[in-house]
Formats: C-alpha cells, sequence, structure tokens
C-alpha cells in the first residue's frame, strides 16, 4: 500500500529564501533523476503508509505548521488513535522528494532547513522514523547503500589539524548561542537527572534545577575517577570548565585541554572567577600531544569527535596518560553496532552540518578499542532517557530564544538547522536507537570504584 500525497502548496517559511552564499546546498535544490525522485516517493509514500503518522499539507491561505489543514492518515493508525500521533506536514512534496531522491537523509533535513516540511512536534515525527529505522528502506537497497551514499570528505578526517577546524566550525560558533540553550555551567552533555520521567509541569526546569542534574552527572563521572583530594586529573575535552571547576573543589589538580580558541578564553575566566587558577590549568592542545601521568582521566563526549580512524590513537593516548593504579572515567553516545558499521564511512547530515568528522561509536567498538589499548572496563552504566529529557530542555530553551539568536546574527536557516539537530539527536535516544554510558576504565589489574 502508498499513500497518495497531495499537491504542493506554499509556505510562510519557504517565503524567506535561504542565503544561497551561506547555505548553498539549502537554497538551491539539487538536480535528481526523474528516476531517483520517482524511487524516493515511492520509498516515503510507502513507508509513511506503514508508521503511525498523520501527514498533510498545509492550506494555500493560512501556510505554516501551526494551522489546521486536512490530514492523511496511513491506514496503520485507527481512527481512535490518529490524534495523538504526531502530523508531518509538506509544502512541496516535488522539492521533498528530489532532496531525498538525490541525497538521501542529507536531503531530508536540508528540505526541513528549507521549509519545505514541518510537524506539530518535530521531536515526535523524528521518533517515530528512528523507531522504524529498518522499515524506511527495503534490505535490498539497504545492502546497495555503498553504491548511493555520499562518503565522508576527505578533509573532515580528524589529523591534529582537521580536528582543530572541526572543532572550530561547531564550538566556535558563539559562547553566547550556547549559554542562551545550556544551563549557567554551560554543561553540553548529557544531565543525570534526579528521577525520570519529570513532573508534567513545568515542562521547562528552572536554572537551578537543570545545573542541579549536571552536576550530578560530573560528580558520578568524578567518583567514578577517584578524584579527590591530591589526585591530579588530565580532562580531555574542557567544554566551558564546570568539570574542572568541581573537580578543583574537591582538592584535585587539574589538567585540561581543549582544541576550542571560544571554550579556552571562557573556560579561563571562569576558572579564575570560581577563586580556582590555583588549581586548574586550561591548554589550547591536541589529546595526542599531551604528556605526563595522570591518577585519573577524565572525558565527557568527546569520543564521538575523534573519528574511528583515530580511535586506536585516543585508547592509547588514555593508556599512556593513566598512572599506575589510576582510573579512566568516559561519558561516551553509544549507537547499534550494526548501524555504526553502515554508516562509518557515510556523509550524514549531522556529519555536513553539526559535527564534522565526527562518529557516534557501538558498545562492541569501545570494548574492543579499549581492551586493545590494555584498559579494562570495570563500569558502564546507560543514562539514554537522561540524555533525551536533556536534549528537549536544550530545544525548549532554544526555541524560546529565537530573537536572541537573530540579534547573534544567526539567521532562520540556522535556527532550523539547530531546532532539527536538537530534536534529532532527541529522537534517537527516545526511540533507544541512541544511548550513552558511564564508564570506568583501569589499566590491566588496576580496580575500578567500589
Amino acid at each position: 500500500m502508498t499513500l497518495s500525497l497531495p499537491p504542493a502548496v506554499p509556505s510562510a517559511v519557504r517565503a524567506r529564501p535561504a542565503d544561497p552564499d551561506r547555505w548553498p546546498d539549502v537554497a538551491r535544490p539539487p538536480r535528481a533523476s526523474a528516476a531517483r525522485t520517482a524511487v524516493a516517493r515511492h520509498l516515503v509514500e510507502r513507508a509513511l503508509a506503514r508508521l503511525p503518522l498523520r501527514v498533510r499539507t498545509a492550506p494555500a491561505d493560512c501556510p505554516g505548521p501551526r494551522h489546521p489543514a486536512p490530514a492523511y492518515a496511513p491506514a496503520s493508525v485507527s481512527p481512535s488513535a490518529s490524534a495523538s500521533v504526531p502530523t508531518l506536514t509538506l509544502h512541496d512534496p516535488d522539492a521533498f522528494h528530489r532532496r531525498i531522491g538525490a541525497d538521501g537523509l542529507i536531503g531530508f533535513g536540508e528540505s526541513y532547513m528549507a521549509g519545505e516540511w514541518d510537524a506539530d512536534d518535530l521531536a515526535a515525527v523524528l521518533t517515530v522514523l528512528a523507531r522504524h529505522v529498518d522499515d524506511l528502506v527495503p534490505a535490498p537497497l539497504r545492502r546497495l547503500r555503498g553504491a548511493w551514499a555520499h562518503r565522508r570528505p576527505v578533509a573532515d578526517r580528524n589529523t591534529p589539524d582537521g580536528a582543530r577546524e572541526n572543532v572550530h566550525r561547531h564550538y566556535d560558533l558563539s559562547n553566547d548561542l550556547f549559554a542562551l540553550f545550556l544551563d549557567p555551567g554551560l554543561s553540553y552533555s548529557s544531565a543525570v537527572f534526579d528521577a525520570l520521567p519529570l513532573p508534567a509541569a513545568p515542562a521547562l526546569l528552572p536554572d537551578a534545577d537543570l545545573t542541579a542534574a549536571q552536576h550530578r552527572k560530573i560528580d558520578l563521572l568524578l567518583d567514578l575517577a577517584g578524584a579527590g583530594p591530591g589526585t591530579e586529573l588530565l580532562e580531555i575535552g574542557t567544554g566551558w570548565g564546570e568539570l574542572a571547576v568541581r573537580a578543583a573543589a574537591r582538592g584535585a589538580r587539574v589538567r585540561t585541554v581543549t582544541l576550542s580558541e571560544e571554550q579556552l578564553a571562557l573556560a579561563r575566566a571562569r576558572v579564575a572567577r570560581a577563586g580556582r587558577a590555583d588549581r586548574v590549568t586550561v591548554e589550547l592542545l591536541d589529546y595526542r600531544a599531551v604528556r605526563g601521568r595522570y591518577d585519573a582521566v577524565v572525558s565527557v563526549e568527546m569520543i564521538e569527535a575523534v573519528g574511528a580512524e583515530f580511535w586506536p590513537d585516543y585508547f592509547a593516548a588514555l593508556r599512556r596518560l593513566l598512572a599506575p593504579g589510576g582510573r579512566v572515567a568516559l561519558q561516551a553516545i553509544t549507537m547499534p553496532h550494526e548501524r555504526m558499521l553502515a554508516t562509518a564511512r557515510t556523509h550524514t547530515w549531522i556529519s555536513k552540518y553539526v559535527f564534522p568528522g565526527g562518529l557516534i561509536p557501538s558498545r562492541e567498538a569501545l570494548a574492543r578499542e579499549s581492551a586493545a589499548a590494555g584498559l579494562r572496563t570495570t563500569h558502564d552504566t546507560g543514562y539514554g532517557d537522561h540524555y533525551a529529557e536533556t536534549l528537549r530542555q536544550w530545544r525548549e530553551r532554544f526555541l524560546g530564544a529565537e530573537d536572541a539568536v537573530d540579534a547573534l546574527g544567526f539567521d532562520h536557516v540556522f535556527r532550523r538547522l539547530w531546532e532539527f539537530y536538537l530534536a534529532y539527536s532527541e529522537a534517537g535516544f527516545r526511540s533507544g536507537y541512541l544511548d550513552v554510558r558511564q564508564l570506568c576504565l583501569t589499566a590491566d589489574g588496576g580496580e575500578g570504584p567500589r
């Protein structure tokens, strides 16, 4: 069965064209052959007919996702359930299918950036797609992925120079931008909440509560690392310095390294403001260039930016930098091993627009690479549902800061890019497709936390 989609209608979002110099692949839809577009249309309509989604077009006289319009629910959704399923609104089905036919999931994301489709609940729509990811493309076509999927650009390799450029493209966007949606401590990784699900109201946590959840995450990692008075602690990936400050408050001496010049400057200022400059050193340095031995090494959601090619270097550095009896505490996002293998060489929407050069590892890859470096996992706990909630909190804050984002010089396409990125990530965790783990690693024979 396929779902017949209505014809195209105008969109208020599309009335604001993308800047072709800043967003060339969004402003100018790709050329796709009639055959590829037809295949994409067939696959999309086939998938939508099977998924618990409603599909509609926005009315021409009231364009935009907030106005009611005729809905086209697939037969798999009963009338009683259709009111509770999320709705995907197509403003230009032809452009939507053409982009997917030319560029697959990259085109799907670019179509959202271009305003060619919307959703009443973007995270919910993407969660449905994430839960049914294996149903979206027939198995025979999945086996031919290598023939049609875009390859990762060679320029995105995380060599020492490439890694600095990749970090610059994301983390050096603007400290003020990140401050709009993160907690006051500027922790840009999964929080750990006291209990989930959170109460229905308020939907948006007060800053103090989100900060408390981020501190809970940091404290769990510092406990795994055994950080306390006199501990010599190395942090790989500074962020904006909150973990370093908190470790110093325990009496540890902290050396923390980053490749982001924006983060470096603000982290140093925040360390000084906290009165910890005598116990914390912040450096602009690649992890491969760090020397010394440390009682504890902590790295929070850093491995995702390393790239599979350099995972052996990363774990070898962790082992080399660890003093006898020391511990490594990691927080790492993970994905299913089969999907990791299938996408390892593929250029994705996330790698094109958000995290160039990055790859999320599987738990199997973490175990293999750490063991090869002589490290043993002594603790492994998952917090995937906590990351989903963290991302929801960030997304709600980001959406509420539209005017402030504009004032920083970011345009409407950038806002849609970041809304899609945050919702896409949230959907990965809500569906169980992604997880986030806290691990403790020791050298062979070393003891982990009791």
